[in-house]
């Protein structure tokens, strides 16, 4: 009995366990708060039909990175923490060359694949330890390592730091 009690509870514990890996099927799990990004395009991992949905969690889930650099919207060097944009783009598995980066205000830009395999570019959510909102290029802003880079610091990298981030798709 208590034999029979200890393994269904073992069997139970592993299927939570399973259920707990959602993506493993191919399925990022639901955002439980405010979406703050939405993936799509050429993804393998979806959390709807919308393609993958996060919210902040589930972003800081995939694991936080900081990043010291200055930037040409603010003054002297910030420190901004978020998410590698490679490391969100293996998560939800992105096939392509290029993605269209889209913000609140419908500005878009499309980036080459190649500039997050090159460089530790970030989906910041914060600056300077404070939560980024929309007043302050937030919730999402993609921030180059420029001073890290000297040829980031060029016109042509500072229009893909696009603040007010709201959807990426894959192409």
């Amino acid at each position: 009995m208590a034999r029979t009690k200890l393994r269904n509870s073992l069997i139970a514990s592993i299927v939570l366990a399973l259920a707990a890996l959602p993506s493993l099927a191919g399925v990022l799990p639901q955002p439980q708060d405010d979406p703050v990004l939405t993936v799509s395009g050429a993804i393998g991992v979806k959390s709807g039909k919308g393609g993958a949905i996060f919210d902040r969690a589930l972003l800081e889930s995939i694991g936080l990175r900081t990043l010291r650099t200055s930037t040409a919207w603010t003054t002297g060097v910030r420190t901004f923490e978020g998410v590698l944009v490679r490391d969100l783009l293996n998560r939800v598995e992105a096939k392509g060359t290029h993605v269209t980066a889209t913000a609140l205000n419908d500005y878009s830009i499309e980036i080459p694949l190649s500039d997050f395999q090159e460089f530790d570019v970030l989906l910041a959510l914060r600056m300077d330890g404070r939560d980024l909102m929309p007043r302050d290029k937030g919730p999402i802003w993609i921030v180059y390592p420029r001073d890290q880079n000297a040829e980031l610091q060029d016109a042509r990298y500072d229009s893909r730091w696009v603040w007010q981030l709201n959807s990426l798709t894959i192409h």
